[in-house]
């Protein structure tokens, strides 16, 4: 397969992230610290996630296409995201690049992303 440089094309593109959201949501429908703040059903979480991550990593803009910018910080407001609950994201994230078996260096490349995107959603004190 020809590579044109981008992280969604290396991982093998809509089949990967599907497999990394799968992973992710399996782990946050679970995680004391994050249930609070999703919604019990997380069909349409993810659906918008695998829309976001699929642009986020250099694929089709689908997420743009549907939801304009993704201004994720603004989005993220209604939730109190603490310095804990970003942790608790981020452990279910690496365990899932993990199940999702992204090989190196993707699986790396793409938690440095997220970890700094994390960061960003940050909110609320503890």
């Amino acid at each position: 397969m020809e590579q044109t440089g981008t992280i969604f094309e290396a991982i093998g593109g809509f089949d990967t992230i599907d497999r990394l959201v799968t992973a992710f949501y399996k782990r946050v429908g679970k995680h004391p610290k994050l249930v609070p703040i999703f919604p019990e059903d997380l069909t349409e979480t993810a659906r918008k996630q695998r829309l976001f991550l699929t642009q986020f990593f250099g694929g089709p803009k689908l997420y743009s296409e549907e939801r304009g910018n993704p201004m994720m910080r603004r989005r993220h407001l209604p939730f109190a995201i603490t310095p804990s609950r970003k942790d608790a994201w981020l452990e279910c994230m690496h365990a899932a690049l993990e199940e999702a078996e992204i090989a190196e260096p993707y699986r790396t490349a793409i938690f440095e992303k997220l970890t700094m995107t994390a960061h960003h959603m940050m909110n609320t004190p503890e």
